[in-house]
């Protein structure tokens, strides 16, 4: 085959053109380099004329030079990743189930750390001290409604104690032992609580059938409950103190006024056990405070009027008329 009919003789005078010009390129190079490489005297300018000429052209030459081994170490790391990308893509994915559990870590602990906020700034007027408890079983039945809580004796609590969740009343302590309490909850069916619709003030008794919302039974007056109105406990009784949050009024399904308890907006995990009897230690309380205040002084002039003035006399009673003489029948 002749040179001129060989498919790639052209490319000859490309490539070596090509390699003319690198070569030269190099040769100059060099030369730069080694005129760079002269020492200058002290007494001359330490950056001579000739190594600023030879960085001059060194500077773009080696940029070319080194361009192909920066594209080579780019594509190497490339092909590097794309045959590393599953390895690494189950890496990435371990992290993030852990990164996924860690944040539900998190998550239950903020909303922990939220009702014990709520729970401990739980407060009534007149103030009651308060056990915290934590609920540790729930014993359902198609009639019961209990739980037991891990404070009793040790903490004073006592049957009949209101028990509170950050949200609103939850029942009353019906047994006590050293280290546990029994909480009957309001849906139980021996539950009577006595409570009043806060807009009208209209008495009721809340009354526990085992279902999730409990009865409101013996209401009086011309429309004492509408929907949506609040339920308090009345204190009728000195049962309970006054004014605790129940829930809310609605109509069931059978026709009668129902609560839907404020308690059951979120799990009865965490409570407070008021420390309360009835309204009679209220009242001790009260009289105590009193006692210990110091009588008011009397008003000026109060001793004056009341030594001076002498009390006003009774007039003396007029005398009994004298019976008269009985007159013999027939004179």
């Amino acid at each position: 085959m002749a040179l001129r009919d060989n498919p790639f003789g052209e490319l000859k005078v490309p490539l070596a053109l090509t390699a003319a010009v690198a070569l030269l390129v190099a040769v100059v190079v060099a030369i730069a380099i080694l005129l760079s490489d002269r020492r200058e005297t002290l007494k001359e300018e330490a950056y001579g004329v000739t190594r600023q000429v030879g960085d001059a052209v060194a500077a773009p030459v080696s940029g070319v030079v080194a361009a192909p081994g920066r594209w080579g170490g780019q594509g190497l790391d490339a092909l590097r990743g794309y045959f590393f990308a599953v390895s690494e893509n189950r890496r990435l994915k371990a992290e993030l189930k852990e990164a996924r559990q860690w944040r539900d870590v998190a998550l239950a602990l903020r909303d922990t750390n939220d009702r014990y906020h709520a729970l401990l700034g739980l407060k009534t007027e007149p103030p009651i001290p308060m056990v915290a408890a934590r609920t540790v079983s729930d014993s359902r039945g198609p009639f019961a409604n209990s739980r037991l809580a891990n404070a009793g004796k040790e903490k004073n609590v006592e049957p009949g104690n209101p028990v509170m969740s950050e949200n609103g009343l939850v029942g009353r302590i019906i047994g006590v032992t050293k280290g546990a309490s029994r909480i009957l909850l309001l849906t139980d069916v021996a539950s009577r609580t006595p409570v009043m619709i806060d807009r009208t003030n209209a008495r009721a008794i809340l009354t526990g059938d085992g279902g999730p919302n409990p009865r409101l039974e013996y209401l009086r007056g011309k429309e004492p409950v509408r929907q949506g109105d609040r339920v308090l406990t009345s204190g009728d009784g000195g049962v309970l103190p006054r004014g605790l949050p129940v829930g809310v009024a609605v109509k069931g399904l059978d026709g009668r006024w129902r609560v839907v308890l404020a308690s059951d907006t979120a799990p009865i995990d965490f409570v407070q056990i008021l420390l309360f009897k009835d309204f009679t230690q209220l009242s001790a309380s009260a009289k105590a405070e009193l006692d210990r205040m110091d009588p008011l002084p009397p008003s000026e002039g109060a001793a004056t009027i009341t030594a001076q003035t002498p009390p006003p006399a009774r007039a003396p009673a007029p005398p009994l008329p004298k019976p008269a003489a009985a007159t013999p029948l027939g004179a």
